[in-house]
C-alpha cells in the first residue's frame, strides 16, 4: 500500500476506488496514511480528501451500474429458489424497493460510515434504480466527512500508525464476527410468513 501512496494523489484515488471494488485494503489504512503524508507535509489536505472521495464515487458507482442493470426484478427466482438462505420472501424485496424510493439517499450516506456496507449498499440502491445524480450526491456527501475524519485521524497519530491498526483492525474483526453471528441466528430463526 506505501508503494501505491508514493504515487501520490493518483495512488489514493487507485486504492480508495479499489478499496470499494475489491476491498483489498480498508479505507480507514489508506486515509489514515494519506493523513500522516499530510501532516509530514508530502502531500496537501485538501487535495488528499478530494481524490479519495473520488476514488469512493468511481468504485461505488461500478457496483451501482451493476446493481442497475440486473433490476430488482431479476432477484424473483433467487428469492424463490434461496429465500430461506437470504431469509427473504418477494414481499420482503418490494418493501426494500418502497424503502429506496423513500430513504435510499440518506441510507447511501449512512452506510458510508460502516465498514462492511458502505460498498454493499450501491448494488441495491442500483437494483432499486436510484437516479444517478441522487446516488453520487450522497455517496460523495458520506465519503467526504468520512475520509476527513480519517485523514484527521492519521494527522493525529502522525508517525504512530501502529495505532491506528491496534485500534481498528479488531474493531473490523469483532464486526465482522457480529455480522456472521446475526446471519447465523436470522437463518436459524427464520420461517415464511406462511408458518408464522
Amino acid at each position: 500500500m506505501t508503494r501505491f501512496l508514493d504515487w501520490g494523489y493518483w495512488g489514493i484515488f487507485l486504492l480508495m476506488m479499489l478499496e470499494n471494488v475489491v476491498p483489498p485494503v480498508p479505507s480507514e489504512a489508506i486515509m489514515g496514511m494519506a493523513g500522516i503524508a499530510v501532516s509530514k507535509g508530502k502531500l496537501d489536505l485538501i487535495g488528499v480528501i478530494v481524490v479519495g472521495t473520488l476514488g469512493t464515487l468511481v468504485g461505488n458507482l461500478f457496483w451501482w451500474e451493476i446493481g442497475r442493470r440486473l433490476g430488482y426484478e431479476r432477484l424473483r427466482p433467487m428469492v424463490a429458489r434461496w429465500g430461506r438462505w437470504l431469509t427473504l420472501e418477494w414481499d420482503d424485496v418490494e418493501k426494500l424497493h418502497r424503502y429506496f424510493d423513500r430513504w435510499g439517499g440518506v441510507t447511501v450516506f449512512v452506510f458510508r460510515f460502516l465498514p462492511f456496507g458502505r460498498t454493499v449498499i450501491s448494488i441495491p440502491a442500483g437494483m432499486m434504480h436510484m437516479p444517478f445524480w441522487r446516488f453520487s450526491l450522497f455517496t460523495c456527501a458520506g465519503s467526504l466527512l468520512w475520509n476527513c475524519l480519517l485523514v484527521a485521524v492519521g494527522m493525529g497519530l502522525d508517525t504512530h500508525i501502529a495505532d491506528i491498526e491496534r485500534f481498528i483492525v479488531p474493531g473490523l474483526i469483532a464486526f465482522g464476527a457480529l455480522c456472521i453471528g446475526g446471519y447465523v441466528w436470522r437463518v436459524a430463526t427464520w420461517k415464511p410468513r406462511a408458518q408464522r
